[in-house]
């Protein structure tokens, strides 16, 4: 039987993960799930691609307080402000608006990253629609609600990078909301078309095209080479580009996930792009 075996949010965007053991899941996603994004002077945002120093900033959400924490610097506390100044910002091209959280703490973000950096909120009015096969809305994600990778898919990444002489990767590298344990099969999150845990439902919306990100070492914040994405690329292809680990999911119904909760998929699918072909082939 699969189940949830991790439950992860990520405050702050391209920021560390968070482990929980129960989760609000909103229809954005797990509550407070990349609420909150770091933008440089022209609005644009901080990713761990550009700098992957972002992995060792630690956020904590407590009520209306954020907390952030990185070596070497005071910790940062700020009460969270939904009616600061708003600022467009953007994200991956696309325009939004983030509500500014103030001069204390973009002086500590300025600190960390070495150049002028703001902390922005999503506001409450909010409104994005994300394209997928199950459409949703999410907050300041690169695109839909909630990322989910399974133990199995990893296992099988991790054999062919081992086959190469490389160090395996944790399945943090990949940066999921949701790790399920108890598939045998690897990629059967690409087939899941929609599914039950806890109190919720999610419906799939896309395969996840990964990026650079998946280099860097989630504790170090150091980009560690060309794993996982030169071993994804022998059998992970998709057609119009990238390569793919974990899908992406829309919320069809909020509710409470914790971890132990068991999945039960009530429509599956065929994976997209070609990549069932290709598993197929790596697999036989």
């Amino acid at each position: 039987m699969a189940r949830i075996s991790e439950l992860v949010h990520y405050p702050v965007k391209g920021c560390a993960g968070v482990p929980l053991s129960t989760a609000e899941l909103t229809h954005a996603g797990i509550r407070h799930d990349r609420s909150f994004m770091v933008v440089d002077d022209s609005g644009g945002f901080r990713s761990q691609r550009k700098d992957p120093r972002m992995a060792r900033v630690r956020p904590e959400v407590v009520d209306d307080v954020l907390r952030l924490t990185t070596d070497g610097i005071e910790p940062l506390t700020v009460k969270i402000d939904p009616e600061g100044p708003r600022l467009d910002v953007t994200l991956h091209g696309l325009p939004f608006v983030g509500v500014d959280q103030g001069e204390p703490a973009a002086a500590w973000l300025t600190e960390v990253f070495g150049s002028s950096s703001r902390l922005v909120r999503v506001p409450d009015d909010h409104r994005r629609e994300v394209s997928g096969l199950t459409p949703g809305t999410s907050g300041f994600a690169d695109s839909t609600a909630v990322l989910m990778a399974s133990t199995a898919s990893l296992e099988l990444l991790n054999g062919r990078i081992l086959e190469t002489g490389s160090e395996p990767v944790p399945i943090h590298r990949f940066r999921p909301n949701l790790v399920i344990s108890g598939w045998t099969e690897p990629h059967t999150e690409d087939r899941v078309r929609a599914v039950r845990a806890g109190t919720a439902e999610l419906g799939y919306a896309k395969v996840c095209i990964r990026c650079a990100v998946t280099t860097v070492d989630q504790e170090s914040g150091e980009k560690r080479g060309p794993e996982p994405l030169r071993a994804l690329a022998g059998y992970r292809r998709a057609d119009d580009g990238g390569v793919s680990f974990g899908a992406k999911f829309s919320v069809i119904r909020p509710g409470v996930l914790s971890v132990g909760d068991e999945l039960d998929v009530t429509a599956w699918g065929e994976a997209e792009q070609g990549l069932g072909e290709r598993l197929a082939a790596v697999l036989s």
